[in-house]
């Protein structure tokens, strides 16, 4: 049976109701194995050099586009190099930015200006 993700008591003056919380949905997804058709053989999927027949070990498969004439092949290290959005390196300009905002506070972070405090406590207009 299902446990419920909360438990409470609910109070009607001196009526005590136990209440418990369940969740609505139930995982229904269903996972195949891949069977040779006529036995019950299992079907395993292993990286096969297409010449030879032989396995290969995962440090020695490459990425490579097909041109149409040749492969091209690209190091995982010239990927990660032209990866957009996804650049290791924080240059010294980025790393000032990054000071000169946290140091002008959160005025600056949203965009909106500053307001002074009077001495009464009501901000002045900007």
């Amino acid at each position: 049976m299902a446990r419920p993700v909360w438990t409470g008591v609910l109070s009607f003056g001196l009526v005590s109701v136990p209440v418990g919380m369940y969740t609505a949905t139930e995982s229904h997804t269903l996972h195949f194995h891949q069977l040779q058709r006529g036995t019950a053989d299992r079907i395993r999927n292993r990286r096969v050099n297409e010449r030879t027949g032989e396995e290969v070990a995962p440090d020695d498969i490459v990425k490579a586009y097909d041109t149409g004439e040749e492969y091209v092949l690209a190091e995982p290290a010239e990927l990660d190099d032209i990866a957009p959005g996804r650049s290791k390196k924080t240059g010294a300009k980025e790393m000032e930015m990054a000071e000169q905002l946290i140091r002008a506070g959160p005025s600056a972070w949203t965009g909106t200006p500053r307001s002074s405090t009077t001495a009464t406590g009501r901000r002045s207009p900007p």
